[in-house]
């Protein structure tokens, strides 16, 4: 059987925070019900694929997965696992919100399947969370890692943000201390990105913003680098640190070309060299997936040409530490990396962005705060290189 990441889309939260651009509304909680079983009609229009797969995770993300019944979560888990066989110790995340989530609910989430609790902390300062438009509470975020803790959650990651108004390299150091001292197994860190269209975008433009400079927010980021590997934790992806043995094995799906089954309004997928994404609204995603013959609620469909497929398998591997081995790549696309990439490899090698190590490609620490600027060089490369109507042959 061929293995498959599962990733449910729970559009729904309590309010939308003003720096997300992700698919998620506020104020349609009356819609949870509607939308669990539109959830179920599509797993079911999915019955042949799951039965041929063995899935190796699942994971809740959104919106806020962490704001519906317990029971809605324990009903898609069930429903996957009718159709497909589980991976032994398969992974199932689910991502929380401090502040609304419970002993009761982590218990009953555990007793679902639920594997691992992925809390949006973002941060430990007050006045952050207010700007970030974070409902949640300072002391709410160590109560709710407690209270997973208790419910039997042996795998807790915190969501931090940094790059904020005001924040210095100091600061961000606290931070990151306050996130150790409540025993997280894992940490992703990431800077505060600016979409556009989004309420942080406008306030940005307008002036009534201003975050830290491109030299500030990388002198935030090797300070994380250094700090958390004299803790002992692991840095295995670009924004991702670990206890040893607590990688997310459901991003890893992601980030090493592996097919994902995406559920939901608005989710995405990638089965078979071909990406899709579903309708996004939840009442339009609702109709289409419990009125049509075949629930398949898709919106649209994407069969990647050759260059585009080349350039994220390669970006998504280097956001991985350890890089990868070049015989992957060969393996993958049957023809040489340096062959269609030799020129764009070689300027980042002589500028101390890659490392090649025998048959090992990496990005240096260096390179990792380049890793979107080395991306750009690489598709503006394939695309001047390689036939337009150029498709890839799967694995």
């Amino acid at each position: 059987m061929k293995p498959l990441a599962v990733y449910v889309h729970i559009p729904f939260c309590t309010i939308k925070c003003g720096y997300c651009d992700f698919n998620a509304y506020a104020g349609m909680d009356a819609l949870k019900p509607a939308h669990r079983d539109a959830l179920l009609a599509e797993i079911d229009g999915y019955a042949d694929r799951l039965g041929a797969s063995e899935v190796t995770s699942i994971g809740f993300g959104g919106g806020t997965p962490g704001e519906v019944p317990p029971s809605h979560i324990a009903d898609v888990i069930s429903a996957v696992i009718r159709h497909a066989t589980l991976a032994p110790g398969a992974e199932v995340t689910l991502e929380a919100n401090p502040g609304t989530s419970n002993l009761a609910y982590f218990a009953a989430l555990r007793d679902a399947g639920v594997t691992r609790i992925s809390l949006g902390a973002q941060s430990f300062d007050a006045a952050h969370l207010q700007f970030l438009d974070r409902i949640h509470s300072v002391d709410a975020i160590g109560a709710s890692l407690r209270a997973a803790r208790a419910a039997g959650i042996e795998n807790v990651n915190l969501d931090l943000i940094y790059g904020l108004p005001g924040q210095s390299t100091d600061h961000w150091r606290d931070q990151l201390r306050h996130a150790l001292s409540l025993g997280p197994d894992h940490l992703s860190c990431y800077a505060l990105t600016v979409e556009e269209g989004t309420p942080l975008h406008a306030r940005v433009e307008r002036g009534d913003v201003t975050l830290p400079t491109d030299d500030e927010l990388a002198d935030m980021y090797q300070a994380a680098e250094a700090f958390l590997a004299e803790a002992g934790f692991q840095h295995y992806e670009i924004s991702n640190w670990t206890r040893p043995g607590f990688e997310s094995r459901h991003n890893m799906a992601y980030w090493t070309d592996r097919d994902y089954l995406g559920i939901g309004a608005g989710a995405h997928g990638f089965l078979d060299g071909q990406r899709y994404e579903n309708v996004a609204h939840p009442r339009a995603y609702i109709e289409s997936a419990t009125t049509q013959a075949s629930p398949h609620p898709v919106a649209a469909t994407y069969e990647l040409p050759l260059h585009t497929t080349i350039a994220d398998w390669v970006t998504l591997r280097l956001r991985l530490v350890e890089g990868f081995r070049a015989g992957e790549f060969q393996d993958r696309f049957g023809r040489s990396l340096d062959d269609l990439l030799g020129p764009v490899l070689r300027t980042a090698t002589e500028a101390g962005w890659l490392e090649r190590d025998g048959n090992r490609v990496r990005l240096t620490p260096e390179g990792r705060l380049l890793h979107g600027e080395l991306a750009v060089r690489i598709i503006d490369h394939l695309e001047r290189t390689l036939p337009v109507s150029a498709t890839a042959a799967q694995p």
